[in-house]
């Protein structure tokens, strides 16, 4: 048996007045995203019924601006409870299947039918809408996402450059792993934010995990260096490997008037630690 509907002036009214129908067809256009609406509800918070209505009220009634920050509105969403975009994707084509559907419907129950220009000027702006819609979501999303994985890249990072007080003055950060020209802003981040707030007077880096730097990694690491002098600390370096320092001596590159270096962190341990006796 077809639905019956309520008669109204314009579209998005007739959307309202018969939302029970928009919702029912809207379901049977979007069978895996149907099975998953509570799923979502719970996760995110995600009203997608209610939401729908909205998305298709806007295109019905040509409000860009409003569809625009929308969109937006749902990227974010979507993107911060880590929703499957395939569902997102499949729903909002069910909603301009529906949408098109309830234009058929609008023009039966008043009796007529659109057609020639009207038609195609009506088929460009509600999909162009849709699609505009679409676009400013991905967008949305992606700009979030990489929003994230550069904040949890900058955590990563600043967790792997760990300064560790060993007495109220002197402080160890033992460098572990590859040192990229993104890593080593971080460390120059770190060590100088860390020696003012901390109030560091003596800074021994651990060089024996590094097993090689790039020339411009090396010269930036100098430059560091040279700030740690600035800021009235002594930097004490330990560990050096004889492949850099043979790659920095190549490269007529040298540490001396910056930092006093040593062999072992062990050993330069034992010469700014007193071992209390058993």
């Amino acid at each position: 048996m077809e639905a019956a509907y309520k008669e109204t002036k314009d579209i998005a009214g007739f959307i309202v007045a018969n939302r029970e129908n928009f919702q029912r067809k809207l379901l049977s256009e979007a069978v895996n995203v149907a099975s998953k609406i509570n799923e979502i509800l719970q996760r995110g918070n995600i009203d997608l019924l209610k939401n729908a209505e909205i998305l298709a009220l806007y295109v019905a009634e040509n409000k860009e601006e409003e569809l625009i920050a929308f969109a937006r509105q749902e990227g974010v969403a979507w993107a911060e409870h880590s929703l499957t975009l395939s569902f997102k994707l499949e729903w909002v084509q069910a909603i301009r299947r529906t949408l098109w559907y309830f234009l058929y419907q609008f023009d039966k129950v008043k009796g007529q039918q659109t057609v020639g220009d009207e038609f195609y000027n009506m088929e460009k702006e509600v999909n162009d809408h849709v699609d505009q819609f679409l676009n400013n979501f991905f967008i949305s999303y992606s700009d979030y996402k990489d929003e994230m994985l550069k904040s949890q890249r900058k955590l990563v990072e600043h967790l792997s450059v760990p300064i560790i007080p060993i007495s109220t003055s002197v402080a160890v950060l033992p460098l572990i792993g590859m040192i990229d020209s993104y890593r080593i802003q971080t460390i120059e981040e770190k060590v100088l934010m860390d020696i003012s707030s901390i109030k560091i007077q003596t800074l021994i880096m651990d060089l024996s995990g590094i097993a090689d730097m790039e020339i411009d990694v090396i010269v930036h690491f100098k430059k560091i260096l040279s700030g740690i002098k600035m800021m009235g600390c002594d930097a004490v370096l330990t560990g050096l490997r004889a492949e850099l320092v043979r790659k920095m001596i190549h490269a007529g590159v040298t540490f001396e008037s910056q930092a006093e270096t040593k062999g072992t962190l062990q050993q330069t341990l034992r010469e700014y630690l007193v071992i209390e006796p058993n």
